[in-house]
């Protein structure tokens, strides 16, 4: 298949490589040219702009940061949607808000081709392990044409509906994953500060009720001082803020997501360390 790919950082390289061992033909572009260097050495084709990418594919993936930057590949003056052929597929697989989705399918339906909104989870362990849970909204024909796919970088694909859907799936899986921030930070603060010896609070935690993905993951980081990001601070905060506002359109009161924003929002906001990982949290903690 002529797979296209737009925004290869930490996680999108690591996807796109896997499509490309798959033995499908992969056309990349990012907006630092570098960050594809490793693709194209391996077989990938640089474009230049998204309509490019989307001129040579007959699907067209896309990972990138916020949802202006996915406005802006899509519907841009050299954007996806001006190079698209008649019946092509486009797979958003950034974090982004439902509403954003629900534009891309209507423009897509209303234009002979066709667009499923696919966030994924597992971070850039599970990226580069073809080991994510990915989230998919959009039309369910699409969807069955592109299971292979999505199978092929994942260990679990569901499909939740209309468009939109995938992406309110990952608003609930970033509501968990406030919650398990904040707790696996403020446990291991509690662990050092009573002494206690902390690979083996983690191995004891691991072992019990308190075990989970994020613990397991990132706490080794921080005992090694490693902050960088298998996920941006900065895009988990635009996360936490999209599923607030969608709460509070649906009128739900949230209180816990909104004090893991307000926290994130000291990392990210106040003490400039966005391009730390998730498990930076941290460091708000600590004394300048």
């Amino acid at each position: 298949m002529k797979i296209g790919f737009i925004g290869t950082g930490v996680m999108g390289a690591a996807i796109a490589g896997h499509f490309l061992d798959a033995g499908h033909s992969l056309t990349v572009f990012n907006r630092t040219k570098s960050k594809t260097d490793k693709l194209v050495a391996k077989g990938a084709v640089w474009a230049p702009t998204p309509e490019e990418v989307a001129e040579k594919s007959d699907v067209v993936f896309t990972m990138v940061g916020f949802p202006q930057d996915v406005e802006k590949v899509y519907f841009g003056k050299n954007g996806i949607f001006n190079g698209l052929s008649r019946d092509g597929i486009t797979v958003d697989m950034t974090t982004s808000k439902p509403s954003l989705a629900e534009k891309i399918s209507t423009y897509a339906a209303e234009h002979h081709f066709h667009a499923l909104d696919a966030p994924v989870s597992g971070g850039d362990i599970g990226a580069k392990n073809a080991e994510l849970t990915i989230m998919v909204g959009g039309e369910e024909k699409s969807y069955q044409k592109l299971l292979p796919l999505f199978k092929s970088i994942s260990k679990k694909t569901n499909y939740f509906g209309k468009a939109g859907n995938g992406q309110h799936a990952k608003m609930v899986n970033q509501i968990m994953i406030a919650g398990t921030m904040t707790g696996l930070t403020e446990m291991l603060l509690y662990a050092q500060h009573a002494g206690l010896d902390e690979e083996k609070i983690l191995a004891t935690l691991s072992a019990g009720g308190a075990a989970n993905w994020s613990m397991s993951n990132y706490v080794p980081r921080i005992l090694k001082d490693d902050f960088t990001p298998g996920f941006f601070a900065r895009h988990f905060l635009k996360d936490l803020r999209i599923a607030l506002e969608e709460a509070d359109r649906m009128g739900l009161d949230l209180r816990a997501t909104a004090t893991a924003k307000r926290l994130y929002e000291v990392m990210v906001d106040v003490k400039g360390l966005g391009n730390q990982g998730t498990q930076g949290l941290i460091n708000i903690y600590k004394k300048d």
